[in-house]
């Protein structure tokens, strides 16, 4: 199936391809609101805010950030306050709260999550306001909350509210300093990177392994119970399994190093970062562990599905599990992507439209796509059978999700698209339980009626005779006396589903009548375009008296077998004839053991 999965991955491909292109060209960074950039360019005359306070989450990185860099007057640019206040009192205000932010026995909250203009509907908060956590220190507690103003070269702008501030030195001033710098070098202490002390990145650099190795210790002990519930039902694999998965590790080391550092007390921009990044992580082993879990249970499937013989049952599964992949990768780079803080409304809409556009451009593609579910799904015929689509008959080499590949007569290879093949119809000549024998005899047109009724009679024994002949289907007719010839047909079923052991069997029938034929005295009819010449013997007056002689005997005896042959005849004639003939060359001769003389 490869060139079925090849076009699978050039349309998925395409897929990727209008989702990334739906995506902003960059995601909605704080830093880069803080600072004024040159290569932005407006397109339109409303004023944009050089210090990205356009969402809520933009105006209070930009205020982390900007006060992480010890630039307390653009950090007082966040609060809101009067212009006189600010040139007083904004740049230790901001110090203060940047302060009792950076503090996690103070502030709990998310700060990331908010990056819509309008902000997101809040219970209890009134339009145009954004609560981001809580402040609480002794008896103290504040809300960080937002508020929606106008400014006049800014435009619409979101600044820490002076209900919020109000509170801000009382909780600076109860705020517990952290214990664990006075017993710690002053070097470890004085010394930051990108605002966090050294002594922290130590911290979070030694807690790596320790988290790994608590990870594992959890699974190992996790395994315990599994391979006993492995054990009772009779789960050899589940049981045998002696290797901790790799997603299940970065899932419970990562969980465990998130709670180590929830005691580190890493200032609050630093600590968003890191989370999410290790949020991140969460994404990738769940992500991981579903994708294994569904590859896992399908293959199960698909392999039971083969064994009992269901082998469009097993190649749905396939196409289910590529499909299935694709979703849950998906969604786990949309779910990154939202981490990041991209707007995943923008990206879906144009995702949709980006789909629109390729469902209009591959729709002979997605048409094949769902007929090879269908004939996977029907299992109207498998890779082997012998299948007429049309007007062409062949052997089935392989089903793929695009087309359908067949060896023919000719031993050529056409494909069919399975969009034709789920429309056009289709015979499984494989799937006979028996072959038709159907000919017809054209006798000549001056025998008699008791001449043809020997023929007749004579032919009807053979086939009831026939072991390779179904007795209750065989039926021989007189259906035409019109014409150049008196036409007799003969209808039976071979038992047989080779179509090469029914052409010896015909080839033995049709030899049979000619027997009889012979014996008869007549023959078939010449036919219509050739002359009767004087030489021509026509009927053979000896034989053809016989055949009559016979037929009147039995209308004496009352033995006439028109309409047919009595049941109890029919049944002792199964079988009376010698199928090979024993002058057969694949027959063996009495005594023959096998060996070459």
């Amino acid at each position: 199936m490869s060139s079925s999965s090849s076009s699978f991955s050039k349309t998925f491909l395409l897929l990727i391809l209008a989702f990334s292109s739906s995506l902003p060209i960059t995601a909605q960074s704080p830093l880069s609101s803080v600072l004024p950039s040159s290569s932005t360019t407006s397109t339109s005359n409303a004023p944009s805010d050089p210090l990205g306070r356009t969402t809520p989450s933009g105006a209070v990185l930009g205020f982390l950030q900007a006060a992480q860099s010890g630039n307390y007057s653009i950090a007082a640019q966040y609060l809101q306050m009067s212009a006189a206040r600010r040139q007083t009192e904004g740049e230790q205000v901001a110090s203060q709260l940047n302060a009792v932010l950076n503090n996690p026995k103070v502030f709990t909250g998310r700060v990331g999550i908010f990056t819509q203009a309008e902000g997101i509907p809040q219970e209890g908060v009134p339009l145009g306001r954004q609560k981001l956590g809580t402040m609480s220190s002794g008896d103290i507690e504040d809300d960080l909350e937002l508020v929606r103003v106008s400014d006049p070269s800014a435009g619409k702008i979101w600044l820490i509210s002076s209900d919020t501030l109000a509170k801000v030195p009382e909780l600076y001033d109860q705020a517990e300093a952290r214990q664990v710098e006075s017993k710690l070098p002053g070097v470890l202490v004085k010394h930051q990177i990108a605002g966090m002390p050294l002594w922290q990145w130590l911290a979070l650099l030694v807690a790596v392994p320790i988290a790994a190795g608590i990870g594992w210790i959890l699974l190992v002990l996790l395994e315990i119970p599994v391979r006993w519930w492995a054990r009772r039902q009779g789960q050899v694999e589940i049981a045998n399994w002696r290797s901790v998965p790799a997603p299940a590790w970065l899932l419970t080391g990562t969980v465990a190093h998130q709670i180590f550092t929830r005691y580190l007390g890493i200032p609050l921009l630093p600590r968003h970062y890191y989370f999410q990044f290790t949020s991140i992580a969460l994404i990738v082993a769940v992500t991981w562990i579903v994708w294994r879990g569904v590859r896992w249970s399908l293959r199960r499937v698909r392999n039971r599905a083969l064994a009992r013989g269901h082998a469009g049952t097993g190649s749905l599964m396939l196409l289910g599990e590529r499909i299935l992949k694709a979703m849950i990768f998906a969604v786990g780079v949309m779910a990154v992507l939202g981490n990041l803080g991209f707007n995943m409304s923008t990206a879906l809409a144009g995702l949709g439209i980006g789909g629109l556009a390729i469902g209009f451009g591959a729709q002979q593609t997605i048409a094949n796509l769902f007929g090879g579910v269908s004939v996977l799904g029907d299992e109207v015929f498998r890779v082997g059978d012998v299948c007429r689509f049309g007007d062409r008959t062949g052997v089935v080499e392989d089903i793929g999700l695009r087309s359908t590949r067949i060896r023919t007569e000719e031993r050529t290879l056409l494909a069919i698209p399975n969009g034709t093949v789920a429309s056009i119809n289709l015979e499984n000549l494989s799937r006979r339980d028996k072959i038709l024998f159907k000919t017809t005899l054209g006798l000549r047109p001056e025998s008699k009626a008791d001449h043809v009724r020997f023929v007749i009679a004579e032919i009807r024994r053979l086939l009831y005779s026939h072991p390779k002949v179904e007795t209750k289907t065989v039926r021989v007719r007189l259906t035409d006396i019109a014409g150049t010839s008196l036409s007799v047909e003969v209808f039976a079923y071979i038992l047989t589903r080779d179509f090469n052991e029914f052409a010896a069997v015909r080839e033995d029938v049709l030899l049979r009548m000619m027997d009889i034929m012979e014996d008869s005295g007549g023959g078939l009819a010449l036919p219509a375009q050739t002359l009767y010449l004087s030489r021509d013997a026509g009927v053979e007056k000896e034989k053809a008296d016989n055949a009559v002689k016979k037929i009147a005997e039995l209308r004496d005896g009352k033995q006439l077998p028109f309409p047919d042959f009595h049941e109890e005849d029919i049944s002792s004639f199964k079988g009376s004839i010698e199928y090979p003939q024993p002058e057969s060359a694949v027959r063996k001769p009495p005594g023959d053991s096998g060996k070459t003389h």
